[in-house]
């Protein structure tokens, strides 16, 4: 049977991604550097391993007497920790090199890298009506700033280790991926999740305004988390050589996705928009053309119903939180 390594497994994507491979029946190894009680999901039945990818011998450690890799570990976050630690974000170029040279010293047979849509020209981002970055728009390059760089030039170390060493490699471009068990505070949670804990604070509150980055009119596509890992899973066992889109083409402007969120909560704001914080490109969205021609298939979950589901779960654990704040509050006042 296959043993798999899922590197990153601490994280939001990679811990569902390692809940559907073990119920998939395979073998899996889960490796992470964040001690296991802050990683998002701990499966049981998983050989789970703490450990710095960074450093070559314990990614050798992590790879040997595995047969696949899906590496999705990275120091990343939204773009408020993107656009200020850009430096930290390129090293994670030593995960995927270390990673790589590991899978082909062990013999394993696959290898999948989580990449980014951040590898994509920024001069083809500054439209908001954006209809779709096909994948030859990272050519010629001007990615994002540090993340995106970092992305691409790990894109192309897989190219080259399939051409010279003949592991097979599959890449996946990640648009936004959202869902429950994903960071939604703190300063590296992407778009949706903020939006949906900046809501449920003021239902919670009672406050009546809100903070929006930017403008509001900058538009995105966001990906449900089931969406992520089925196209992950599909794009890793496929024939597919070069890297590929992985994300919804359902584009919509922040005010839309607050609009959204407000729909689900009941709950009607007034908004404040700070010019001056993080934002990214103006505009960015998924063209699935190559993904449908491949696979016959693309991430179709609606936002709508993705976002029900996320916000339930911020909400429970927003709530858990705040009572058990209470309690803890509570007892310190009885102890003095």
């Amino acid at each position: 049977m296959n043993k798999i390594l899922v590197a990153g497994a601490g994280g939001f994507i990679a811990g569902h991604l390692v809940v559907a491979l073990k119920n998939r029946g395979f073998l899996i190894r889960a490796v992470d550097k964040k001690p296991l009680n802050q990683w998002y999901q701990v499966s049981a039945g998983v050989d789970n391993l703490v450990l710095d990818l960074t450093l070559k011998e314990n990614s050798y450690r992590a790879v040997n007497g595995c047969n696949e890799v899906f590496n999705l570990a990275a120091d990343m976050g939204g773009m408020g920790f993107i656009e200020t630690h850009k430096a930290e974000c390129m090293l994670s170029v030593l995960i995927n090199t270390h990673l790589l040279m590991a899978a082909r010293d062990c013999g394993i047979d696959r290898y999948f890298y989580a990449s980014s849509a951040c590898v994509y020209n920024s001069e083809r981002q500054t439209d908001p009506e954006n209809h779709g970055l096909r994948e030859s728009d990272a050519y010629p390059a001007l990615a994002e700033d540090g993340y995106g760089w970092e992305k691409l030039f790990s894109e192309r170390m897989c190219r080259h280790f399939s051409e010279d060493f003949g592991l097979v490699t599959r890449v996946a471009r990640f648009h936004n991926v959202y869902g429950p068990h994903g960071t939604y505070d703190g300063g590296r949670e992407k778009a949706p999740a903020a939006i949906c804990r900046k809501v449920i604070e003021k239902e919670l509150d009672g406050r009546e305004e809100m903070v929006i980055w930017g403008d509001g009119h900058q538009t995105r596509s966001f990906m449900y988390i089931d969406d992520c890992i089925k196209g992950i899973q599909d794009i890793m066992y496929s024939n597919i050589k070069e890297p590929i889109n992985l994300g919804s083409s359902e584009m919509v402007s922040i005010n839309q996705l607050v609009d959204i969120v407000e729909g689900i909560a009941g709950y009607r704001l007034k908004r404040r928009y700070d010019l001056n914080a993080p934002k990214g490109v103006r505009g960015r969205n998924s063209d699935n053309t190559l993904i449908r021609e491949y696979l016959g298939w693309e991430p179709s979950i609606p936002l709508k119903e993705g976002l029900k589901q996320t916000y339930a779960w911020i909400r429970e654990q927003m709530v858990r939180d705040r009572e058990m704040q209470k309690t803890n509050t509570a007892d310190d006042k009885h102890r003095h």
